[in-house]
């Protein structure tokens, strides 16, 4: 039987033969992990600078010198609090808030450094996957506190985490994209984060802060930049499809309203997926995305949807066993079991099995 469906997956898609992806060389494994270590410390250098957001100088009110602290609470709103009358005590607390704060910019800038470095070498060995529109999307979505609160990375872009995770490489051709798909749990209560109070917290407004061309177009789910580069915000089907569910993070006019997709209710259901890219330029961009086995599954899903162009189809097929063979050879902690993906359908998860089958295909892993 699971030849037939190799013959399947071989005619859905016509160049498969030419090979699904390639192994890091040691330069580049070395330098991937480099990469992670030196980022996860730039990320706490950075947590630990913008605690210190704000200011705590002395202010002067009814002719007596007062202590007090500027802030930003969780919603990004700056706040103020008196720390006390200027004495020994709050004179003590004003001198090491303000070395501690030196102190953090100073290791911020250091890693910063650090990481504009790590960028060069990274683009040396060629270890650049995440296409740069992308990338910053991502970072301003993970920057706005959404990143894996609310909005995961679905559709061809997942596959940069999951080869990033293997230590692969998958052929350009099935990765090629100009767009990017964000999936939006409306089970969640969202909070954007403002980094400035000028900003209203919508969607639409953080993609204008990667690009300023990004406009809605008459599909609502959907921003256009000027360069053709397609935003999608997308949730799943609901049955019933009347539900009343979150379909926009912010309340702008033109903000973006999620559309209802049937099979993305696996993706939100499924265990979320994180790890460390490399964007073209060599830095590094987190990623949060469902869990690669759902992916493989769902693209397989798609392939066989008579109602999909032909080309999307022999791409949702070729996604489908490469995601699948990156689980089965490399990320082995992730078994194909049933007990963990029961937000698959029965009969979608026995037809994807033979993805997972190791031995059947390994003719197919250089390019």
């Amino acid at each position: 039987m699971y030849g037939l469906f190799q013959q399947w997956l071989l005619a859905e898609y016509e160049s498969v033969e030419t090979m699904l992806f390639q192994e890091f060389n040691g330069d580049q494994r070395r330098e991937k992990v480099n990469s992670i270590q030196r980022y996860l410390s730039w990320r706490d250098a950075k947590e630990r600078t913008e605690s210190y957001r704000g200011s705590l100088v002395w202010q002067e009110v009814k002719g007596e010198r007062y202590l007090v602290r500027s802030y930003y609470d969780a919603s990004g709103k700056r706040r103020q609090r008196s720390e006390g009358r200027r004495n020994s005590e709050t004179e003590r607390l004003k001198a090491a808030w303000d070395q501690a704060r030196q102190e953090a910019m100073e290791r911020l800038k250091s890693l910063r450094e650090v990481m504009a470095r790590q960028a060069a070498i990274n683009r040396a060995v060629k270890l650049g996957r995440v296409p740069m529109t992308g990338a910053r999307i991502i970072r301003a979505i993970d920057d706005a506190g959404l990143l894996g609160n609310g909005i995961r990375i679905v559709g061809t872009n997942a596959i940069y985490a999951y080869e990033a995770a293997a230590g692969v490489m998958v052929n350009p051709d099935i990765t090629a994209t100009l767009d990017i798909d964000l999936l939006l749990d409306a089970r969640m209560s969202l909070r954007m984060v403002l980094r400035d109070e000028a900003s209203e917290p919508t969607l639409i407004n953080l993609l204008r802060k990667v690009d300023r061309s990004f406009t809605r177009t008459s599909q609502t789910f959907r921003a256009v930049n000027d360069e053709g580069y397609l935003v999608d915000l997308i949730r799943p089907q609901r049955d019933p499809p009347w539900l009343n569910e979150r379909e926009q993070i912010g309340e702008a006019e033109d903000e973006l309203s999620a559309v209802p997709i049937h099979g993305l209710s696996w993706h939100e259901s499924a265990p979320p997926f994180e790890t460390v890219a490399i964007d073209e330029k060599g830095g590094p961009v987190r990623i949060i995305a469902s869990d690669p086995r759902v992916f493989a599954a769902h693209k397989l899903w798609l392939s066989r949807n008579p109602d999909r162009e032909p080309t999307k189809r022999r791409r949702d097929a070729a996604q489908a066993q490469v995601v699948a063979q990156m689980v089965a050879r490399y990320l082995i902690h992730l078994p194909y079991d049933r007990a963990e993906l029961r937000m698959l359908p029965k009969e979608l998860f026995e037809q994807a099995a033979g993805l997972f089958d190791v031995d059947k295909t390994e003719d197919m892993y250089t390019f």
